[in-house]
């Protein structure tokens, strides 16, 4: 639980954000519970009759949720889960059944492994093995290669914890072949798989369709108040929807949820490529702000970025550049960076560095290279100030 004083700070970086005139991007989670329940009343009727009936345990507006998912990824079918989290783990669950092996092929910087406290082998039973520990995905030689047997190969595009990497086209579709020589079946953990397409130059749906099933994510890149889908065969979703029932997924009603979804399949999903373009300016901007500004070393990664999300990392304490982060906001109407975090070295970054992830997204197009290296040079001004 947090303590009075860690819920201080996060009101007033709540605030300052807020109350800045120029962000790189604005999420809805920063709202008031007032301001988020007037915004889907409001565009709810654009995407779903508000007469219809409320879902009950699905229906409605979930299954229309389900069905639009499963058309734009080329999947036979969808289900929907409260949180990602149970979406894979009732995924890789399922093709351990059906292909004998419980080991699952992913990398250590891969969300199972470093956001969900172990619940792969806790809950669902299951082993975890890694192909790789560089920071990015593992290649078709190292799974080829790979001495233990797995069941299922497990791919986070992008691998956020590396800086929201992505391979080329080409290495993504040699290493799922080389899952298949070995047969395996490939699962894409796809929380961010909807700005990937300007990356792989490729649909949705062609992305997908590389893999035997994959998740997505609706409160991640397209502001949704929360959920996710499963998508894949038919008969694996049906099975899916038994292990939701029996891991405590199968709500009573989720519109809200559903509603949001379909809000930014609507207005979001469009946009990304936007966002993915704008992000390359923007990073190469920061990059020459801190070398402009003397800064005696930093990384942007990957430069340029993969898709409208990537990493800085600096020199400096976490408290300082947080502070300094806010300072700037509330002194000057500019938030450039939001949160640090100490580097815990396992995504290559050396001790005494901290590391942000910088998101483009609508709002972050107003700015030029020129108004991001100027914003830098007063975030440097503000942290020499602290230091």
């Amino acid at each position: 639980m947090a303590t009075m004083d860690e819920q201080e700070q996060r009101r007033r970086r709540l605030t300052a954000w807020r109350g800045a005139r120029r962000v790189l991007a604005r999420v809805g989670a920063d709202g008031t519970l007032g301001e988020r329940l007037a915004a889907l009343a409001a565009d709810a009727p654009s995407v779903h009759d508000p007469a219809d009936w409320t879902d009950v345990y699905g229906g409605g507006v979930v299954a229309d949720l389900e069905r639009r998912t499963a058309h734009l990824l080329g999947m036979e079918a969808a289900a929907f889960f409260p949180t990602g989290t149970m979406a894979q783990q009732v995924a890789l669950r399922c093709w351990a059944g059906r292909t004998g092996n419980a080991t699952v092929a992913l990398h250590p910087l891969s969300h199972p492994e470093v956001h969900e406290g172990g619940a792969l082998g806790a809950v669902s039973g299951l082993r975890t093995v890694h192909p790789t520990s560089e920071p990015r995905l593992p290649d078709a030689e190292e799974i080829r290669e790979f001495p233990e047997p797995f069941g299922t190969l497990m791919l986070e595009l992008p691998l956020r914890d590396a800086g929201f990497v992505l391979p080329s086209w080409e290495e993504l579709t040699a290493v799922v072949d080389a899952a298949r020589e070995r047969d395996a079946v490939v699962h894409f953990d796809g929380a961010r798989l909807w700005e990937c397409g300007p990356h792989f130059g490729r649909e949705l749906s062609e992305i997908a369709g590389l893999a035997d099933s994959v998740y997505v994510s609706f409160y991640k890149s397209l502001d949704g108040l929360s959920g996710a889908v499963l998508a894949g065969p038919s008969t694996l979703v049906e099975e899916a929807r038994v292990w939701r029932h029996r891991y405590g997924g199968q709500l009573f009603q989720q519109f809200p949820a559903a509603l949001s979804a379909l809000i930014g399949l609507e207005r979001e999903l469009p946009r990304l490529p936007s966002y993915v373009a704008h992000a390359k300016v923007v990073a190469g901007a920061l990059a020459e702000g801190f070398a402009a500004a003397g800064v005696p070393w930093f990384r942007v990664r990957p430069e340029p970025p993969h898709t409208h999300q990537f990493q800085v990392w600096l020199p400096y304490e976490t408290e300082v550049l947080d502070e300094a982060s806010v300072r700037q906001a509330e002194e000057t109407g500019v938030a450039l960076f939001r949160r640090w975090f100490a580097g815990a070295g396992g995504a290559g970054l050396p001790p005494g560095v901290s590391f942000t992830e910088v998101t483009v997204g609508s709002a972050g197009l107003e700015w030029s290279a020129g108004e991001v290296r100027d914003a830098v040079a007063g975030f440097v001004g503000v942290v020499r100030g602290l230091s």
